[in-house]
């Protein structure tokens, strides 16, 4: 995959700096955003940095900048729109693994909030969390037009809610047992996985024009699918220590996945066609889009 794009070594150093100088942008970001531990409540306080700091990959913030350098969009609102997806997607994982959801007791390598709090704490760590995203986004004066700042707190809105992150992970506890087929499949990981990631990309490119917001449209869909389906082969292929959760999860709550469907060697093919579909929609900006098409290639060649 996109040898034409990270041909050299020095390609690959300079993602890897870029990378991580973004990944340590958004981790202060977070960190001066999330309320100090010494704060009253104090063990909500410390159990929401517990789940929001010092872990995972950042892909939808970095996804976030991507976009935003491809469509120029303002620092500040930039740094804003990636706090608010880290800290729906971290409220995501905590309610995600529950003992009412999915049940994992690992989560980013370390215990879940609710094993290393309790049930009630994780409950509302997740509340809080999601509360605080619409505080970042909301806050006075972020945006020159106030209409990109309500349209990016509409989209965020939307992402989360029935008809997105949350409406995926119901229509997931409801097919546990279930056959479904590959578009039933599509529908619930659109929502469940892919809504935040297109939500990333799109609130990065705000100040985009209408042929680079719906080209960024389309590749945020098909890296959002690729995603998933990565997550489903490597809950087969990989080890907990690798994947920083419980891996074989999906296998032993008999739910389907593109693997249990399709077949390892299939959907591996698939993830390869959803690539392709996303790097061809970013085909007109050249190297403009450098960091979206490296971030499909991070996606897509994961190994946790």
């Amino acid at each position: 995959m996109m040898n034409n794009i990270n041909s050299s070594e020095t390609a690959l150093l300079d993602f890897s700096v870029w990378a991580a100088k973004k990944q340590a942008q958004i981790e202060n970001i977070l960190d001066s955003t999330l309320p100090p531990a010494n704060t009253t409540p104090q063990a909500l306080h410390r159990a929401m940095r517990y789940s929001a700091l010092e872990g995972g990959k950042r892909i939808r913030a970095l996804l976030c900048y991507a976009a935003s350098e491809l469509c120029g969009t303002d620092t500040k609102v930039t740094d804003a729109a990636a706090c608010a997806i880290e800290l729906i997607h971290a409220y995501s994982l905590v309610h995600d693994d529950m003992p009412c959801m999915d049940d994992d007791d690992l989560r980013r390598g370390k215990p879940s909030c609710h094993k290393q709090f309790n049930d009630a704490t994780a409950l509302l760590v997740g509340d809080a969390l999601q509360s605080l995203a619409f505080e970042v986004l909301s806050q006075p004066h972020l945006c020159t037009q106030v209409d990109h700042q309500i349209s990016m707190l509409n989209t965020l809105a939307k992402a989360s809610g029935s008809t997105g992150m949350a409406g995926g992970q119901a229509i997931d506890l409801a097919s546990v047992g279930k056959t479904l087929s590959q578009a039933d499949l599509e529908l619930m990981h659109q929502l469940k996985t892919g809504a935040l990631i297109q939500a990333a990309v799109l609130l990065g490119g705000v100040n985009g024009d209408i042929v680079k917001t719906t080209a960024i449209s389309v590749y945020a869909k098909n890296i959002g699918l690729a995603f998933q389906v990565i997550d489903d082969i490597l809950d087969v292929e990989a080890d907990s220590s690798t994947l920083g959760k419980t891996a074989g999860k999906d296998a032993d709550n008999n739910k389907p996945t593109y693997v249990t469907i399709l077949g390892l060697a299939n959907a591996k093919q698939y993830a390869q066609q959803l690539y392709s579909n996303a790097i061809n929609a970013l085909m007109p900006f050249g190297e403009s889009a450098l960091r979206l098409h490296e971030l499909a290639e991070l996606i897509t060649q994961r190994r946790c």
